[in-house]
């Protein structure tokens, strides 16, 4: 698994991906460990034919597709998912098992032992949005995203932009 992008990754690939959309769904609900998170990314790419790949850390990847087509097991490394034989216009789905952290990084849960209740948090700081769901995590990529999430009944979801539709 390699974790780090390099300098020359991350140039290579800003010249070959652009108009990067997310619609990201999170199921807080399966269990204190893991959590699912399912990622549609759109996106274009400058050279049709042409290989890159996503980042995503997480026990498994259950399945992806990329332009309808099926990628193998193999495609995902535990850091990386391959995505070879790109089209100009590209569509990514991906179903994946991900891991609550207890280090500030990714989706850190923490059990407060005061009140006994559960509190998740992320800053997506660099290079950790891809421990919750599957992106491409360099700062020059911008891109678009819609958020949903299922949690627990009597939970509470904040956010620092304004939701599309209020829960």
């Amino acid at each position: 698994m390699r974790n780090n992008l390099t300098r020359d990754e991350a140039r290579t690939r800003a010249q070959l991906v652009s108009d990067i959309h997310y619609r990201v769904r999170v199921d807080l609900t399966t269990g204190e460990e893991t959590f699912t998170s399912s990622t549609v990314a759109d996106f274009r790419c400058a050279r049709p034919g042409a290989s890159t790949f996503i980042e995503f850390i997480g026990p498994s990847v259950e399945h992806a597709t990329l332009n309808g087509r099926s990628l193998p097991a193999s495609a995902f490394d535990g850091g990386r998912l391959q995505l070879d034989g790109l089209a100009a216009e590209n569509r990514l789905e991906v179903n994946a098992t991900a891991e609550y952290m207890h280090d500030g990084t990714g989706l850190h849960r923490f059990k407060d032992p005061v009140d006994g209740r559960h509190y998740l948090h992320s800053q997506f700081e660099s290079n950790d949005a891809h421990r919750v769901y599957a992106c491409f995590d360099q700062p020059d990529l911008k891109a678009t995203f819609e958020l949903s999430v299922t949690a627990p009944e009597g939970w509470v979801v904040v956010s620092n932009t304004t939701p599309a539709r209020p829960a």
